[in-house]
């Protein structure tokens, strides 16, 4: 493609971007985390739980997981068999039992038992990577250092044609570069909601779309 037509798709794609947010904004004014959470080493926790598991679940098991546990010492010291039974129903559990363990003893041992509030320091923590990282920060923080990639929104931006990209990361980085970074927050709460209403995986609703006008997978996006 000559130089001039990538520039021009580049300037459509972002125009599309600003569209898309304005939208969704409009479509989900009060769109939140859906997990239940007090604190951020609540939210943390509820995150690793939430990997392959219902919000619903998940929200569930905290219900008597956060009476019991109140601290990332509580946590750390836990038994692994102990744990791993009060959040069986979440599924992966053995996997997520010692993610939380070895993660709350490095914030104890590294961060007094309080969950950090920088990327860097959040990514080094076992288990949690930069979806959960920014779900934590942004939604616990209120700190705009990223945007929550998850299945939905990869799903979306990948239908939207924001972007090409598979790998969550790059995804991430390109949605960084279109989307206003004051919107980062808002911006990924938003596509959750509307990939679990509307766009969904297997059947997404395109008639009943908001954006059904913008999008260039209108007719084939239910392949994915």
């Amino acid at each position: 493609m000559p130089i001039t037509g990538k520039v021009s798709q580049a300037r459509g794609t972002a125009r599309r971007a600003l569209t898309i947010v304005s939208r969704l904004a409009q479509e989900y004014p009060n769109a939140a985390c859906a997990l239940n959470f007090r604190n951020s080493l609540e939210l943390l926790v509820a995150t690793v739980l939430s990997a392959q598991c219902t919000d619903q679940r998940v929200n569930v098991v905290t219900r008597e997981l956060f009476q019991k546990y109140r601290s990332a010492a509580d946590y750390a010291e836990s038994n692994q068999n102990e744990l791993e039974n009060d959040i069986r129903s979440t599924g992966f559990f053995r996997n997520k039992a010692k993610s939380i363990r070895g993660c709350s003893r490095m914030l104890v041992e590294r961060h007094g038992g309080r969950v950090p509030g920088r990327m860097d320091d959040l990514v080094e923590l076992p288990g949690i990577g930069r979806k959960t990282a920014n779900v934590i920060l942004g939604t616990a923080m209120g700190l705009a250092t990223g945007v929550v990639v998850d299945t939905h929104v990869r799903r979306l931006a990948r239908r939207m044609g924001l972007t090409r990209h598979n790998d969550p990361e790059k995804i991430e980085q390109v949605l960084m570069r279109l989307v206003p970074q004051e919107e980062w927050i808002s911006f990924g709460h938003r596509m959750i909601q509307h990939g679990r209403r509307v766009c969904s995986a297997r059947k997404p609703n395109c008639e009943g779309c908001c954006l059904n006008d913008c999008c260039p997978k209108i007719g084939v996006g239910r392949k994915g």
